[in-house]
């Protein structure tokens, strides 16, 4: 378990493992643990989340994040693990009795081996077209998107959004691209070892 500085609670981190080896959620941890850590070393292993294909409901989505975040950190002598889970969770949107809509949110579990924090990005939603299957299905939303992408917009990627700008990097004309969506999770769910006294990390703390 690495030992949290009071003064510079991540400077003795350099080895970062992530559950997944999907690029944009690499950039987004090495961009969040860098203005910290500099020379950390950021690396992905293929891990499983453990949730279905496409989470629904937070409970799922956290699961998943901190599966993958105990996945990263399990046989190796790293610093932190971190996980990333997107998925949808259901919103009131008034009108009819019960009726519900789905946003996308992700969420980062970061773990030292003892203790684990969590962190959740921004939430947007996707067009009801692939929205609804996705949920009902269970059919992973980012396939759904782009077949919709493509038979609106006429562009097809070589490559999933998934694994370049995102489906929010495309809904936002560029402007968010899936890195910096997912960068800001990883920030949220830092803080509680960025202030260790105040989230009761600091136990061993040197």
């Amino acid at each position: 378990m690495t030992r949290f500085s009071r003064e510079n609670p991540l400077a003795a981190v350099r080895w970062v493992r992530v559950g997944s080896v999907n690029e944009p959620k690499l950039v987004a941890v090495r961009s969040a643990i860098g203005a910290y850590a500099p020379d950390a070393k950021v690396e992905g292993v293929a891990v499983a989340s453990g949730v279905s294909e496409q989470p629904v409901g937070f409970e799922e989505i956290i699961r998943g994040a901190r599966n993958r975040a105990a996945g990263a950190m399990s046989e190796s002598s790293c610093d932190l693990g971190v996980g990333i889970e997107d998925g949808l969770v259901p919103i009131p949107v008034g009108g009819a009795e019960g009726e519900v809509a789905h946003l996308n949110i992700g969420c980062t579990a970061i773990t030292d081996g003892e203790r684990t924090s969590i962190g959740f990005s921004s939430a947007f939603g996707y067009p009801l077209d692939c929205s609804i299957p996705a949920v009902r299905d269970r059919e992973p939303i980012g396939a759904g998107f782009d077949r919709l992408w493509e038979a609106h917009r006429g562009e097809s990627a070589a490559k999933p959004s998934a694994l370049s700008t995102g489906n929010i990097g495309r809904l936002s004309n560029g402007v968010l691209p899936r890195a910096e969506y997912a960068r800001h999770g990883v920030l949220c769910a830092l803080v509680a070892f960025l202030q260790p006294d105040l989230y009761g990390l600091d136990e061993e703390a040197v």
